[in-house]
């Protein structure tokens, strides 16, 4: 029998190494500790007047529930009392020892859940005592132990390891284990133990989060993501962007901002906006720009600016060269001017702009482009020279009795430098019209390259032949035809 009950423990334990579940549900233990025993010598429960009466125990457990979980014990040990105050001839009836096992099967109610460092318990159930034939016991004995009630404590070490402190109960069903029976109540023991257990078995858990597969909603949750007890990535604010993609994980945000919030609903974050109570664009931050100068609202001092003129870092207009007139209006953004000629100056007062005056420190007239009138002798002296000016008979070639008046013409020019000059050549009939008219034209351009040679800038000289088209006399006398033949210098502003 004694070898069954060994066999029977042994094959408990190879059960609960090789059954493993997911969820860890077998456990192992090892304890040890007193034995206490009460009866009809007496009663030493809780007492230390008795020698210490040890034992060994082992236990398998098997998870039921968040609270509750099912313990098959066994133990192996001594039990004695002795009455040191015996009656006469009463001392082989005042004491008695024992070796015995026992077997038992509890029920166990945890006031905590299993992930609790600290959880205390209460347990009930019944099982087996096996006494051996040794000291005064001549034969093996088997008694029932029913009521079997206890409870303790588990602590935690680890997700494997723990460490059990346990008070248990053991009720016989006889009155005569310490040799005597009197009629009173069965014989009673109380076990103090202490000792270790072990979590067997290794959960599933593929996706490494710390809950097994069978309990994991999300099986595919990426390593080293904070999960809940589904095993599903936390979400704490609730916005349905997970917290390991969620950039404001404490903050409920919109999805396509990585759960940041957007008050304002520009497509900026408000960590990130500028101005998160007002919408605005991604370019500036999150602010607006109502008049579209590129400087925000919240920057800009001079708000409404014309679009397209360009501003300073404040949003004002340009001015240059501080006149009062922003560049954009400005003809003169570099000199300052006066509001009546846009923003040019006028140095020598005339009326006429710099900009515009062909004499800007000389005060002339408007009419002159801001020069002075041409003084009426050059005027006369103009006039006097165009009719000295001659060519070789049928060519543009000038003679040279002609340059000296051209001299004096380019002088007359030079001086006056607003003046522009166009110089007219014509002819009289004799000979094709439109020979003529490249004749007149060829000799214009003559006096022209003259008076260029001398110094008078091309931009202010127009050279035209109109051939014979324009005659002042009659073609028909010789004398018309005299005057025909002609070049005429007209000035202008």
């Amino acid at each position: 029998m004694k070898k069954l009950v060994v066999i029977s423990a042994c094959c408990l334990m190879t059960l609960a190494a090789s059954s493993q579940t997911e969820e860890k549900k077998w456990n192992i233990g090892f304890q040890g500790g007193l034995i206490q025993y009460k009866g009809d010598l007496g009663n030493n429960f809780y007492k230390t007047d008795q020698a210490a009466y040890g034992f060994a125990g082992m236990s398998v457990s098997r998870y039921l529930g968040k609270h509750f979980d099912a313990s098959l014990n066994f133990t192996r040990g001594e039990v004695g009392y002795v009455n040191k105050n015996p009656p006469a001839n009463a001392w082989e009836t005042t004491k008695f020892k024992l070796r015995h096992n026992t077997v038992n099967l509890v029920a166990r109610f945890n006031f905590t859940g299993p992930q609790a460092v600290v959880r205390p318990y209460i347990f009930a159930g019944g099982g087996i005592m096996w006494f051996e034939s040794v000291y005064k016991q001549k034969n093996e004995r088997y008694e029932y132990a029913f009521p079997n009630l206890g409870g303790g404590f588990t602590f935690n070490l680890s997700p494997i390891v723990a460490l059990q402190l346990q008070e248990s109960f053991m009720y016989s069903n006889a009155d005569d284990l310490d040799r005597v029976d009197d009629g009173g109540d069965n014989d009673m023991f109380l076990y103090h133990s202490a000792g270790f257990t072990f979590n067997l078995g290794k959960k599933k858990d593929a996706d490494k989060d710390g809950v097994s597969d069978k309990k994991d909603k999300c099986p595919n949750t990426p390593t080293g993501v904070t999960v809940d007890e589904f095993g599903c990535p936390l979400d704490r604010d609730a916005d349905g962007v997970l917290d390991y993609q969620d950039a404001c994980p404490d903050i409920a945000g919109v999805q396509s901002l990585k759960g940041c919030p957007d008050k304002d609903m520009d497509g900026i974050t408000d960590k990130e906006d500028r101005c998160p109570d007002t919408a605005g664009s991604i370019e500036m931050a999150g602010c607006p720009d109502t008049d579209k100068d590129g400087v925000v609202d919240v920057d800009d001092k001079c708000a409404g600016t014309k679009t397209g003129y360009k501003v300073d870092a404040t949003g004002c207009t340009l001015d240059n060269d501080k006149d009062g007139i922003v560049n954009e209006d400005d003809l003169c953004p570099e000199l300052a001017g006066t509001m009546a000629f846009k923003g040019c100056p006028d140095t020598d007062g005339d009326g006429v702009s710099d900009k515009e005056d062909r004499c800007p420190l000389v005060k002339g007239t408007i009419e002159n482009k801001g020069c002075p009138e041409i003084p009426r002798e050059d005027i006369v002296k103009i006039n006097v020279i165009a009719s000295k000016i001659y060519f070789e008979t049928g060519s543009a070639k000038l003679k040279l009795i002609s340059n000296s008046q051209l001299d004096d013409l380019a002088t007359i020019l030079n001086r006056n430098s607003a003046v522009n000059m166009t110089i007219e050549g014509h002819t009289d009939n004799v000979g094709d019209d439109a020979y003529n008219m490249d004749l007149s034209q060829k000799r214009t351009e003559s006096v022209r390259d003259y008076l260029i040679s001398k110094g008078v800038p091309a931009s202010r000289l127009t050279a035209i032949g109109y051939g014979e088209t324009k005659p002042v006399a009659d073609n028909a006398k010789a004398a018309g035809k005299a005057k025909n033949r002609r070049v005429e210098l007209k000035t202008s502003f």
